[in-house]
C-alpha cells in the first residue's frame, strides 16, 4: 500500500511579483520580471522636453540602470548614454537587445552608489534608483548628480516618500515632500507627480505607496 500524503493547510502565497523582488533586494529575480517593459514615463517625458527644444544626441548617465529599459530608449533617440550598475547581471541583459549600430553609443560600468562618479552630462536618469541607496551615501551621490548636470540639463527619476511603506527598511533613502523640494533647490520643476496608494490585499506583500516622480530642468 502506498503512502498518503496528506495535503497541506498551508495558503498557497501569491506569485512574486516585481515589488516583491525589489524589498528584498532580489535584482536578477527583478529585473527578469520586468525584463522588456517601457521606459518609464519621467524619462520619457525628459526627452520629450529635450526634442522640444531641438535637443537631441545629447550625452545622459542612467544610474541603476538595470536590465535597461530606459538605456534602451536613450540610444534609440540618438543619445550617448553612460548605464551604471552593481550587478553584472543587468549588462548581460542589456548588451544583447542593443542594435549593433547603437552599440558604439553605449559605455557600461559596474558600480554601486557609493563609488560612482557621475561624469558631466545633459540628463541623468534615476529610475526608482535613489531610494535603494544607502542614507549614508546618499548626500554625496546626490551632490554628485547636480554638479554632472550641465545648465539646462535634466533630472528625470523618483523618491520615495517618508509615509512609504519600506521607509522602515534599513538602507533606504526615503523623503518627505519639504525635502524633495529642498533637493530640487537650482532647478526649474517640470514634472512633480505625487503617487501615493495602497496596494490591494491580495498582493504578496501588500504596501502603501509614496512616490514622487520628478523632471526638473538644471538652471
Amino acid at each position: 500500500m502506498r503512502d498518503e500524503v496528506s495535503p497541506s493547510n498551508e495558503p498557497e502565497l501569491p506569485p512574486m511579483m516585481s515589488q516583491d523582488y525589489s524589498e528584498a533586494e532580489d535584482w536578477p529575480g527583478y529585473f527578469a520580471s520586468v525584463l522588456g517593459k517601457d521606459a518609464r514615463e519621467t524619462l520619457i517625458a525628459a526627452l520629450d522636453a529635450f526634442e522640444r527644444e531641438g535637443f537631441t544626441g545629447g550625452l545622459g548617465v542612467d544610474i541603476a540602470a538595470g536590465e535597461g529599459r530606459d538605456t534602451l530608449e536613450m540610444l534609440g533617440r540618438g543619445w550617448r548614454v553612460v548605464a551604471t550598475d552593481a550587478e553584472p547581471q543587468a549588462f548581460g541583459l542589456l548588451w544583447p537587445r542593443v542594435p549593433e549600430e547603437q552599440r558604439p553609443r553605449l559605455t557600461t560600468e559596474e558600480v554601486d552608489f557609493a563609488d560612482m562618479r557621475v561624469s558631466d552630462c545633459d540628463l541623468v536618469n534615476a529610475s526608482f534608483a535613489l531610494p535603494f541607496c544607502c542614507p549614508a551615501d546618499f548626500p554625496a551621490l546626490w551632490s554628485r548628480i547636480v554638479a554632472a548636470l550641465r545648465p539646462g540639463g535634466r533630472f528625470a527619476g523618483q523618491f520615495f516618500g517618508d509615509r512609504d511603506t519600506w521607509a522602515s527598511l534599513p538602507g533606504r533613502s526615503h523623503h518627505s515632500r519639504q525635502e524633495v523640494m529642498g533637493l530640487l533647490e537650482g532647478f526649474e520643476i517640470e514634472m512633480l507627480r505625487v503617487e501615493e496608494k495602497d496596494d490591494p490585499p491580495d498582493r504578496r506583500n501588500p504596501k502603501h505607496w509614496q512616490i514622487f516622480h520628478v523632471v526638473a530642468r538644471r538652471r
